[in-house]
């Protein structure tokens, strides 16, 4: 299968319109021959695999899966090495090992990975000591030092991060069809975290219903390929727009376009405007699109986006990730939900535990409680108990590295520990030890449902 570079006349729309959250790049000529230079490259995911992506998502919307999409707040360019990655790899397939056996259903698994480079900000500009200078929008924009020439947008940077997604992609695909996804290899690891996990005796049950459900399997003779190799898909936050336009291609098998820097894109809170340019650009491709709804999001604005977005109404086409805090999610979900489903779309529905919880401790960090990311994941629960409909997933900030960013958790960290490894470029990443806990702690809810 091939794909052909984009056309304009259908790709560029949303220049025409106003454009959040945008780098003020300073030299515009820079700037078209990077987005010239990236319409020639090859893409780094193919159509097929994001219409494979759309079937399961699907699934998910049906109630019949499960979604797990996890990985770095922002993707860093020095973060690009075997070692990062395949941590990462290995907390989330140690996840979804969990949740598909306690759900009994499959696990759709998704990486916030090869493409995630880019952050919204709250301000343009930062300021330190009576110094100003613009915000660190990620690796694909500028640099994390507070100096002028840092923290200059260079256009460069978006070829940088093509490059970069692309090595990441190369060593993702690798470990999940070399044998190191094998579910054997993934439930050894659960095993060793659940023996030296303190909370590991809540977990031994589980753990122990897994070795012999493995175990009967292999007395029976039981050795299939999907046990393996697992699918793992692509996601980022289609935020920059040159760089997303410049890598939409048209397929050459059915004529649509489908932007080829990931497999899923999604929106975030604060660029899903109606009238703006990322809604635009969203509803030309054919990927499957998330939208993050934070607590202002009213049932209106639910339905537009729909129309926008899904107008033919293709199951696997649209996740509504609701991000709304631990204090808020039971209050504001309730309705968006039964509105969404009373119009007859079939969307996935996925929790974001992670960005309505975050707060700043007397150190100056960032952080979160993990209490609040898992009561916001048990409201979010509890309101499709309530409603009747599914749970389709969570949406987590995380990495497989030891750092203390966010607090809490069974192998507790406490505020006064977050300076030891608060390695996040922005924000706080739950450590492996907390999204194993997080995972079992959601297997035991969904087996509540």
């Amino acid at each position: 299968m091939t794909t052909h570079a984009n056309p304009d006349a259908l790709t560029n729309t949303w220049q025409d319109l106003p454009a959040a959250q945008q780098p003020e790049w300073p030299d515009a000529g820079a700037l078209r021959d990077v987005v010239a230079e990236l319409e020639s490259y090859p893409p780094l995911v193919f159509a097929g695999e994001c219409d494979q992506l759309r079937d399961r998502l699907a699934a998910v919307a049906r109630g019949e899966s499960f979604l797990l999409q996890g990985g770095d707040c922002a993707e860093a360019f020095d973060g690009v090495s075997a070692d990062h990655i395949r941590n990462k790899l290995k907390t989330i397939l140690q996840m979804s090992a969990v949740l598909t056996y306690a759900g009994s259903v499959p696990v759709v698994k998704v990486g916030r990975i090869a493409g995630q480079y880019s952050k919204p900000r709250s301000k343009p500009t930062e300021t330190r000591d009576g110094v100003t200078l613009p915000v660190y929008r990620g690796d694909s924009v500028n640099g994390f030092d507070f100096t002028p020439e840092s923290r200059m947008p260079d256009p460069e940077r978006l070829k940088r991060m093509y490059h970069a997604s692309a090595a990441t992609l190369n060593l993702v695909r690798a470990f999940t069809t070399g044998g190191y996804a094998d579910l054997r290899q993934v439930h050894a690891w659960n095993q060793d975290f659940v023996k030296s996990s303190p909370s590991g005796q809540r977990y031994e049950q589980l753990a122990r219903e897994i070795d012999r459900a493995m175990n009967f399997m292999n007395a029976c003779g039981v050795d299939p390929e999907e046990f393996k190799t697992v699918e793992f898909f692509s996601s980022h936050e289609g935020l920059i727009l040159d760089y997303e336009s410049a890598l939409t291609r048209t397929d050459s098998r059915t004529g649509q376009l489908y932007d080829v820097s990931g497999h899923m894109i999604w929106i975030g809170e604060r660029t899903r405007q109606l009238d703006h340019a990322h809604i635009e650009f969203a509803s030309r491709i054919s990927n499957p699109l998330g939208v993050k709804l934070g607590p202002t999001t009213t049932p209106e604005d639910a339905l537009t986006l729909i129309d926008r977005l899904d107008p033919e109404r293709i199951p696997g086409r649209l996740t509504f990730i609701t991000r709304m805090g631990a204090g808020k999610v039971r209050d504001r979900l309730p309705t968006l939900i039964e509105k969404v489903t009373a119009s007859g779309a079939q969307v996935a529905w996925i929790c974001d535990p992670m960005h309505g919880n975050t707060f700043e401790a007397a150190s100056g960090h960032k952080t979160r409680r993990f209490d609040d990311v898992l009561d916001e994941v048990k409201g979010f629960f509890e309101v499709h108990k309530q409603l009747g409909t599914h749970p389709g997933g969570i949406h987590v900030e995380l990495t497989g590295d030891d750092v203390t960013e966010c607090v809490g958790g069974g192998d507790e960290i406490f505020v006064d520990d977050l300076h030891q490894r608060y390695e996040t470029a922005c924000d706080p990443r739950l450590n492996r030890s907390q999204s194993l806990d997080l995972a079992f702690l959601v297997a035991e809810m969904y087996r509540d449902q």
